[in-house]
């Protein structure tokens, strides 16, 4: 090799090595934050295990926010490991670290949103005013921005073709007793799945919420297939809608077998029960 050609053959190695280098350190900061992130979510595990309160065989359970309050500091500087993703790095994150991510972050906020005014409130609907549901309020430090509660959940969650799971319906939990519980545990991508089907699972056999009602010859149902009835006709597992996803879910709604195959043939009339707003509160 001639000396020009040696030194134009260095030079170039040396371009590719500094290139690699700055590309290195540009990438440094995200996939640290991106390593550092814990997917195990084990703090909210942590605080919810001490302060849920299951009911009713674990179909129904009950928040402890004066025993949570005093755990806030917890709290605190569990949603500011979820302020720390930027978008970058929750994109790329896999499709279920994603769902459990927002999932856990609606949850956490929401109790951190109770715990603004507790003991001073009946339902989350006193957060609220003539003009703002408190689900709209920007207090959420979330992916880059100021995000609300709805964001959270219908504009990210809900989004038609990013997740397409009904199931996130029976996993956020908004602080009422008609809600779905909340759950002891927090929500992991390596268990999301079967996570979300015992949500699904304890929601159904909850008769305050959902039941057959034998002598009307009707189902009676959460509000919630109401509001977001569209979510259970997007073919998930199979399920076309929601007449489905109550076939599906016949032995929890009845106990007779013949009352089961009326709810599995699809053909029962629904109505929809009364939403109960007041706090889910431990102390109830």
């Amino acid at each position: 090799m001639t000396p020009t050609r040696h030194f134009e053959s260095r030079r170039r190695q040396l371009l590719t090595l500094g290139a690699g280098l700055a590309c290195g350190l540009l990438a440094g900061p995200a996939l640290a934050q991106a390593g550092a992130f814990d997917h195990s979510h084990a703090a909210w595990t942590a605080l919810l295990k001490k302060h849920v309160v299951l009911l009713d065989g674990g179909k129904a359970s009950r928040l402890a926010y004066a025993g949570l309050a005093a755990d806030r500091a917890a709290l605190k500087a569990y949603l500011a490991t979820l302020s720390a993703v930027s978008p970058a790095v929750f994109e790329g994150f896999g499709k279920a670290q994603q769902m459990a991510f927002l999932i856990n972050a609606y949850n956490a906020w929401t109790a951190e949103l109770i715990l603004t005014r507790y003991p001073k409130l009946e339902s989350i609907k006193d957060l609220g005013s003539l003009f703002q549901s408190p689900w709209k309020q920007k207090f959420v430090p979330l992916l880059g921005t100021t995000m609300t509660l709805d964001g959270i959940e219908h504009d990210t969650l809900r989004v038609r073709g990013r997740y397409d799971d009904p199931r996130i319906h029976f996993a956020v939990n908004c602080a009422s007793i008609g809600c779905p519980m909340l759950r002891e545990e927090a929500f992991v991508a390596e268990r999301l799945d079967a996570q979300l089907d015992e949500q699904a699972r304890r929601f159904m056999a909850d008769r305050s919420r959902n039941r057959y009602n034998v002598s009307a010859g009707k189902l009676e149902v959460s509000k919630i297939f109401d509001w977001y009835g569209g979510d259970f006709t997007l073919g998930h597992k199979g399920i076309g809608s929601a007449a489905e996803f109550y076939a599906r879910h016949a032995d929890q709604l009845a106990d007779a077998p013949a009352d089961r195959e009326r709810i599995r043939s699809q053909k029962l009339p629904v109505s929809y029960l009364d939403y109960d707003w007041a706090l889910n509160d431990a102390r109830r």
